[in-house]
């Protein structure tokens, strides 16, 4: 039993993931009929009486997948994690951190937040994850990262469908500040901790494959590059209710 522990929340050194297989895509397309079922069942969880157990019960998933990462490298010594390489500055982590207060209390102030760090930032972890490589669907590690980037999508759905929450213009505003608040977090802890640290990807690219290879290593013009695309996503996340509020505008 003790080898089985230490297995399933240890790290292999054998590559156990690969993107877009059977393993990457099952896991999303969890999330996206989670997400679908929220929608079809909308009115019926508006209606319900105990609806903020819903609620709840997605603010508590969204904190134990956080904390859960943690408890994983204090447990399990073989893994040796060295402290300032495991420093809270993720928008993953911060936003599912967010969303926990966000869906106790429906709070439109970190719903405009999350929103855009979810769909802006999120995805690309979704896309490329990176820090799955060595650990496949025999490990710990690889639920608890999907569960801790898809719920924040399911939280923020949630709301959308059933408390009828949107984003408006000056939000883009807001969770761009928060996000600027914690790249300048990251980059000073990767000035301070030096060789090693990455936090928010701005040092260099990862040693595993990821969607911003392709992105340059030289600080400055990385910089600039990602703060541009992170911009146009921003401004594309909002564009649907962009088009909402147009038409009924029109209609009216």
């Amino acid at each position: 039993m003790k080898d089985f522990f230490h297995y399933f929340f240890g790290q292999g050194t054998e590559v156990e993931f690969e993107n877009f297989t059977l393993t990457h895509l099952m896991p999303i397309l969890v999330g996206a009929a989670v997400i679908f079922a929220i929608w079809y069942f909308r009115d019926k969880l508006a209606a319900c009486k105990n609806e903020h157990r819903f609620r709840y019960a997605i603010a508590f998933i969204m904190i134990i997948s956080e904390m859960a990462y943690y408890w994983r490298l204090v447990g399990i010594t073989e893994l040796n994690p060295n402290p300032v390489d495991h420093l809270p500055i993720a928008v993953c982590g911060w936003a599912v951190i967010f969303g926990c207060f966000m869906m106790v209390g429906k709070n439109q102030y970190l719903f405009d937040i999350c929103y855009f760090w979810a769909l802006c930032g999120t995805t690309f972890a979704l896309i490329t994850p990176t820090v799955l490589t060595y650990a496949g669907p025999t490990r710990f590690r690889f639920y608890q990262f999907w569960t801790e980037h898809l719920i924040g999508y399911i939280g923020i759905f949630y709301l959308i469908f059933v408390h009828k929450m949107r984003p408006y213009f000056k939000s883009i505003f807001r969770s761009y500040i928060w996000l600027a608040i914690l790249a300048v977090v990251a980059y000073i802890a990767n000035v301070i901790i030096g060789p090693g640290a990455n936090y928010l990807f701005m040092a260099r690219p990862e040693a595993t494959p990821s969607i911003l290879d392709i992105l340059p290593s030289n600080f400055a013009l990385r910089l600039l590059i990602m703060a541009s695309v992170i911009t146009a996503l921003y401004f594309v996340a909002y564009l649907p209710w962009y088009l909402i509020d147009r038409k009924k505008k029109n209609n009216s």
